[in-house]
């Protein structure tokens, strides 16, 4: 169950884990349990939303990326920089000036990700109007929201947009460009800067296509960390002109809440922060809410704003990015001779390759592949479920009693877990104080029940 059927961005250092159980209280898809001390990762479950890495007190959950060096593996090194990464950045630090400092660190090629916006801006409207029959058309932007859909409400995995975000259209379209100049593809290294976790496990095991062509991933508070502390030290003031054009105000926005449902047609929603999503969702599936044609989900409060990976406020950074997109005039900005061209110059091309290949769903609701097991074991939950207190109080190293009879059913844990059960049985002289003991170490590890052994009162 570590690893599961998806790649997961998000790692548990046991080393530094304290069995805490935040991290498992706060899943919303109960894809944590403790086990033995420590948090125990239930790969199938995960979404890589990040809520864990957020209320870890001892940093023992941490986002894996690629090494910042890997990217002097390659001699044209493009930074696929997302909006967001700017917004980070004090008004009186400019573009030009971070964009100078990252080329200073080793990168060839600065770009904007939110340049290809117009490209799935037109492809989207377009799709909207020959899929009107389905409803709610949901967005793909946000992977997180994918996988959730994909594990927690397989039953709408049909109404998600098979059209790819602009992160893989720039990528797509940067690589054309720079083949064009005939730079040699093995020379080219397209490394993007992520506001969150989910991302990266987007790039490195793709939903519905097989490979990405983003060589690697660097995670957007180290990049950020670098350019802020350069830029604060350092007194040139000759700043590069930007190779990639200046965002329009609709492309600066598009990864904040309500940037893609504010442009497309019909009734739209735009609803944020993974927990508001789930409620949405499950309103939605129950048939209480109908008649809207798109949907705009993002897992973190703020969208990308609010990304785990994020340094800044995320309200301070939305500011930023609005006062930004307000002051947009395209001929305000000098263009570099070398600059790359608009996407929209090869729209077909990148049309070629917008539309992604059906999602799957992959629930984590299903007990057995075999129905009549399936079944079966559906039984045995609800036979557990009477036994059990529904306090969901998490002392069974489980989220929930539900999660706990799952558990049980799977043949992955015991009812002895349970607390109440414990001190029944004790009760009934069916198990005695040493056994319970045992159980709660298995669960919390030696150190958290041996501590009280010799207790004799205050």
């Amino acid at each position: 169950m570590e690893t599961g059927n998806f790649h997961h961005a998000l790692k548990i250092r046991k080393d530094l884990c304290i069995g805490c159980s935040h991290c498992m209280n706060v899943c919303p898809t109960e894809a944590i349990r403790v086990k033995n001390g420590k948090s125990v990762l239930f790969g199938d479950r995960c979404v890589d939303c990040g809520e864990c890495f957020r209320v870890c007190p001892v940093s023992a959950i941490i986002i894996d990326h690629d090494d910042f060096n890997y990217i002097f593996d390659y001699k044209y090194r493009v930074a696929l920089v997302p909006a967001v990464f700017t917004g980070q950045f004090p008004e009186d630090i400019s573009l030009r000036q971070i964009h100078s400092v990252m080329l200073e660190l080793g990168f060839t090629h600065i770009y904007e990700v939110e340049n290809s916006v117009d490209v799935l801006s037109e492809t989207l409207d377009a799709y909207i109007s020959k899929n009107n029959e389905t409803k709610p058309l949901i967005s793909s932007f946000c992977p997180a929201i994918v996988r959730l859909i994909q594990v927690k409400f397989p039953a709408l995995v049909d109404n998600i947009i098979r059209l790819k975000p602009p992160l893989d259209i720039s990528a797509h379209f940067l690589k054309k460009e720079l083949l064009s100049k005939g730079i040699p593809s093995e020379e080219i290294g397209i490394f993007y800067v992520t506001p969150c976790a989910a991302k990266i496990a987007a790039i490195k095991d793709p939903v519905g296509e097989t490979n990405s062509p983003i060589a690697g991933v660097i995670n957007m508070d180290f990049l950020f960390n670098k350019v802020y502390r350069q830029v604060k030290h350092s007194n040139n003031q000759s700043c590069a002109i930007p190779l990639s054009p200046k965002l329009s105000g609709k492309s600066t926005c598009w990864s904040l809440t309500s940037g893609e449902a504010s442009h497309a047609k019909g009734r739209c929603l735009a609803i944020d922060e993974i927990h508001n999503v789930i409620e949405f969702l499950e309103r939605l599936e129950n048939e209480e809410i109908s008649d809207i044609d798109f949907l705009e989900l993002r897992a973190c409060d703020e969208s990308c704003a609010g990304g785990v990976l994020t340094t800044s406020n995320r309200f301070l950074t939305v500011e930023r990015l609005r006062n930004h997109a307000d002051s947009y005039h395209a001929k305000d900005e000098p263009v570099h001779p070398d600059a790359f061209r608009n996407p929209t110059s090869e729209s077909d091309y990148l049309n070629e390759r917008i539309f992604i290949d059906e999602v799957k769903p992959r629930s984590i609701l299903k007990l057995d592949e075999n129905m009549a097991e399936a079944m079966r074991k559906m039984e045995k939950v609800n036979r557990i479920m009477q036994l059990l207190p529904l306090v969901d109080c998490g002392v069974c190293g489980a989220p929930s009693c539900q999660a706990l009879a799952q558990d049980i059913a799977q043949g992955e844990a015991k009812i002895q877990q349970c607390i109440f059960i414990q001190k029944i049985l004790e009760q009934k002289g069916e198990m005695s104080l040493d056994d319970s003991i045992e159980v709660m170490q298995g669960i919390w590890g030696y150190g958290k029940t041996n501590k009280y052994r010799d207790i004799k009162g205050f």
